[in-house]
This record gives structure tokens, C-alpha cells and sequence, in this order.
């Protein structure tokens, strides 16, 4: 991980939202680039998070620090990461049900000061790409989300007010977090269909030129005799 960090090409970004939007735009590049380099562990996790704000001036005080406003916070967090990769070893549970049930106790945990939304989504990026869904590089997840903010937000309220329970409601993230990646495939499935559509023209267009230059050829090969 040391090694990637130092590869990191160092920017300026003049506001805080060009900021945001650099630091999460090369994290995801990163976690879709070195995914095999990239453990599932909390030391590595709070790295993933520092890169994220790298470039926010603001956030330097706290970025890749849990917050302290929470004595719980440690704590949760290392359970949460014991439990995904305990999960991830045995293979007891779905790869998709253990990624959608540690996002959503990620984000309930609510670990870092600011981000956290940001990070979920280049985990989830992240934890997909390592359990074989080698689709993820080619079609957004982040793009299903946002035209499903309502929805996104609602399906969290619903889980989250439960996790801490003794009867967790997991039932409104998981639809909303599988829908969401059957949403994704489906539109990768049509940007295909268009590619493919576009490259069958293409040929029929070139085989069509093949066929009529012989045919001029032959006039002007009457014309010569």
C-alpha cells in the first residue's frame, strides 16, 4: 500500500468541491487499478480514507483518523472488519449479501468526521472487484445511486435505525443495494448492445466499400482496353 501511495501524482484543486471530487475520483482509480493490493483491514481502510482527502484543506486535521467524539467508534469498527473477512473465509453468506451488509454498517458507524458516503462507495467498488465481479471498471454504480437518492436514503433510515437492535431490519438495504447492482449490469447490458451496434454498422459499411471498388476497378479496366 506504501508503494501505491507514493505513485500518487501530487495536485492542486482551487475549491473545496474540485477537492472532494480529485480525491475521490483517483481513490476509486486506485481501488479499481490495485484491488488485489489492497487488504480489507482497518489500517488500510484509514488510508483509503486520507487518500480521499488528500487534497482538502480542511480535512487535513482529521483525514485517515477515526472520529473522537465517539469512544464506541474503534471498537465497532474492528468488529465490523473481523466479521467481513471472517465471512469473506468461510463462505457462508452470499460475497453480495456479506459487501451490501458491511456497507451499511459502515455508514451507520459513521467512522470518520466527513466522507464516509464517499469511501462507502469505493469499498463497495472495492470489495466487488475482489469478489470477481470484473464488470465494475466498465459501468457506474455511483451514477445508479444518484438518480436514487430518495430511494438510497430511505432504504439506510430503515436499516440503520434497526442495526442496534436485537431484530436488525435488513430487508430495505439489501433490495435497495441489489437492485441497484441489477440496475447497473442492465445498463451496462445496453451500452453493449449499443457498441455492438455501432461496430456491426461499421463493418457492413466497410464490407459494402470493399465490394464497390472492384466493380470500379473493372470500369476502368474496360475503359483502358
Amino acid at each position: 500500500m506504501e508503494q501505491l501511495l507514493s505513485n500518487l501524482e501530487i495536485k492542486s484543486f482551487a475549491t473545496r468541491d474540485e477537492q472532494e471530487v480529485g480525491g475521490y475520483a483517483e481513490l476509486m482509480d486506485l481501488a479499481l487499478s490495485s484491488w488485489e493490493d489492497i487488504p480489507f483491514t482497518e489500517n488500510h481502510i484509514q488510508q483509503l480514507h486520507q487518500i480521499l482527502l488528500r487534497y482538502s484543506e480542511k480535512d487535513t486535521w482529521h483525514r485517515g483518523k477515526y472520529k473522537t467524539n465517539s469512544n464506541s467508534t474503534p471498537r465497532m469498527m474492528t468488529e465490523l472488519v473481523a466479521w467481513v473477512n471472517q465471512q469473506r473465509e468461510t463462505a457462508h453468506l452470499h460475497p453480495l449479501l456479506i459487501i451490501a451488509l458491511c456497507v451499511v454498517v459502515f455508514l451507520e458507524i459513521h467512522p470518520f468526521q466527513d466522507g464516509n458516503g464517499r469511501l462507502s462507495r469505493v469499498l463497495t467498488t472495492l470489495l466487488l472487484r475482489q469478489a470477481g465481479y470484473a464488470y465494475m471498471p466498465y459501468s457506474s454504480l455511483e451514477s445508479v445511486i444518484e438518480q436514487s437518492k430518495e430511494a438510497y436514503y430511505l432504504a439506510l433510515r430503515q436499516t440503520q435505525g434497526t442495526i442496534r437492535t436485537e431484530s436488525p431490519n435488513w430487508q430495505p438495504w439489501l433490495v435497495f443495494f441489489l437492485h441497484s447492482l441489477t440496475e447497473q449490469v442492465r445498463r451496462l447490458k445496453k451500452k453493449v448492445e449499443r457498441e455492438n451496434l455501432v461496430l456491426a454498422t461499421h463493418a457492413r459499411t466497410a464490407g459494402a466499400d470493399c465490394r464497390v471498388r472492384p466493380r470500379a476497378r473493372s470500369c476502368d479496366h474496360w475503359r483502358d482496353h
